[in-house]
């Protein structure tokens, strides 16, 4: 079998239709001589280590959520810090999403700077730069929400709208069991009078998020546990909403709990993030079909690495260290060749370690293999752009145009 070694330097393979202009808000086209092979990816026209998002994987991702939120009667509103891409937020809400979450208002300023509305700012803003940067957003964001979870905060908020003439939607933060956000639920009304005391906040509703039960390994655990924390907040949604007319959103869930939380009726929207990408911490948790492994999504998201030397009896090095996959939850996958035997661990910053049993499975030097990463939000802001697949072709790229937006 030849090795990906050829240049890069033919004209486009013929590809399906597809408009980056109109489907996914822009992209640029990549002309490639090679197809990538669905088991090997041989991608000559690619420098490694790199990210790969196979499209088809990912828009059946995209499908499979909306049509299990619409099913349920919820609103989508997926977490933009998974993929850290304006391109792909785009491409949630043309299916069907409500708007996107992100962590951080620099993320705001990026999606806004887009084009994009409707985001939900899901951490607290407490430091007089953040409120002004936060402000900004919001001059040309009517539609901007954010959470808030201490007095304090609520009055610098009002602060700084009030000094600008401006209003602002709020959830409260309740924390159900995380610890690392968010109001307790007895001290919910609290909060709740002290942002209906100031005219220039609207109150909108909740958020509780039970982030610490996403990656519970038995599904029967897991479900358990989340139905229990999103219960602490349930009657909390149902008093608010009795006396304050605007407060009608109640968001919460995840990746892990997606089809758990859906149950729960006063739920009205889902914070969904790694589903679109995938990654093999989520896909180690057991789910409602199968005890072992989470295969409700595909890994659309794979990292290329080559390998670099093979020197040694049952390792070759490849070009994917820690600098290329985060080391967190998991531990990368071989996702192709497949059925190889192959294991990765990290080798270093720059390198990694593929081991092998079986000599004749060991990968030749200059071989490119695809990984699915352990962690896929830290790995994609290691990176600057998504190449895109199509079937067997590459056919573009997406800026990764959140990356290192952490403020």
């Amino acid at each position: 079998m030849k090795n990906n070694t050829d240049n890069c330097n033919g004209k486009m393979p013929s590809l399906r239709t597809f408009d980056f202009e109109k489907n996914v808000g822009g992209g640029t086209a990549v002309k490639c001589s090679r197809p990538m092979e669905k088991q090997l990816g041989r991608v000559s026209c690619l420098d490694t280590p790199c990210l790969v998002l196979d499209l088809d994987m990912l828009e059946g991702n995209l499908q499979k959520m909306q049509a299990v939120a619409k099913h349920a009667g919820k609103n989508l509103r997926p977490h933009a810090k998974t993929h850290k891409c304006s391109a792909l937020a785009r491409l949630q809400i043309e299916a069907g999403a409500i708007g996107v979450c992100v962590a951080k208002v620099s993320e705001a300023e990026r999606l806004a700077k887009a084009g994009l509305a409707n985001i939900l700012i899901t951490g607290p803003v407490v430091t007089q730069q953040k409120l002004g940067r936060l402000l900004a957003v919001r001059q040309t964001m009517p539609s901007l929400m954010l959470v808030v979870d201490h007095g304090d905060s609520v009055d610098w908020l009002s602060a700084s709208m009030q000094a600008a003439g401006l209003t602002m939607d709020v959830l409260l933060d309740v924390d159900v069991g995380l610890k690392r956000s968010g109001v307790l639920p007895s001290d919910i009304p609290a909060l709740a009078e002290r942002v209906r005391s100031r005219p220039n906040l609207r109150l909108r509703g909740i958020q509780a998020y039970a982030g610490h039960v996403q990656h519970l390994r038995p599904y029967h655990e897991r479900r358990t546990d989340s139905l229990q924390c999103l219960q602490q907040a349930v009657p909390i949604f149902r008093e608010l909403k009795a006396t304050i007319p605007t407060c009608d959103i109640f968001s919460a869930s995840g990746t892990g709990t997606f089809d758990i939380d859906i149950a729960v009726p006063e739920v009205t929207e889902l914070q969904v993030g790694s589903y679109v990408c995938m990654d093999t911490e989520y896909r180690g948790i057991g789910s409602a079909v199968d005890a072992a492994q989470f295969t409700a999504f595909a890994p659309a998201l794979r990292v290329l690495t080559t390998v670099v030397s093979a020197n040694h009896r049952g390792f070759v090095t490849v070009d994917a260290g820690l600098k290329s996959l985060y080391r967190d939850g998991g531990v990368p996958q071989v996702f192709a060749p497949p059925d190889a035997g192959l294991t990765y661990d990290w080798f270093g910053d720059e390198y990694g370690r593929i081991t092998y049993s079986d000599p004749g499975a060991a990968p030749a030097l200059g071989t490119v293999l695809e990984l699915i990463p352990s962690h896929c939000d830290p790995t994609i802001n290691l990176f600057d752009r998504f190449h895109l697949v199509r079937e067997d072709s590459m056919i573009g790229e997406w800026p990764i145009d959140l990356r290192g937006c952490s403020q």
